[in-house]
């Protein structure tokens, strides 16, 4: 089976930092509860305290919808780009290796 995995990372407004954390964490608390197969997720905050990562991977064709469907994420995502000073930019990750990364060791 295909994985497909994307990188998004940006950079808040200052005053938009705790709105952003509450609308993430609101996203894993939908995923924990509908639980979709194949599809991991991650977001960390940087040393900055501005600056975001998502790392998502799922199996399949590359739709994502498993995440972008749920009413949490599509929350997260509306006004995203009005919280950012530097906008949200996605990119492919090509895996060389990884270790207990994925939960595929």
């Amino acid at each position: 089976m295909t994985t497909t995995r994307h990188m998004v990372q940006y950079k808040l407004k200052p005053e938009c930092v705790e709105d952003n954390e509450r609308l993430a964490r609101a996203v894993y608390e939908e995923l924990r509860r509908v639980r979709p197969p194949g599809l991991r997720y991650a977001t960390f905050k940087l040393g900055d305290g501005l600056s975001f990562v998502h790392i998502v991977s799922h199996e399949g064709s590359g739709d994502n919808t498993a995440l972008t469907s749920l009413a949490s994420f599509k929350a997260f995502s509306s006004g995203v780009r009005e919280r950012c000073e530097i906008p949200p930019a996605r990119v492919e990750l090509h895996e060389i290796g990884s270790y207990g990364f994925f939960n595929n060791d």
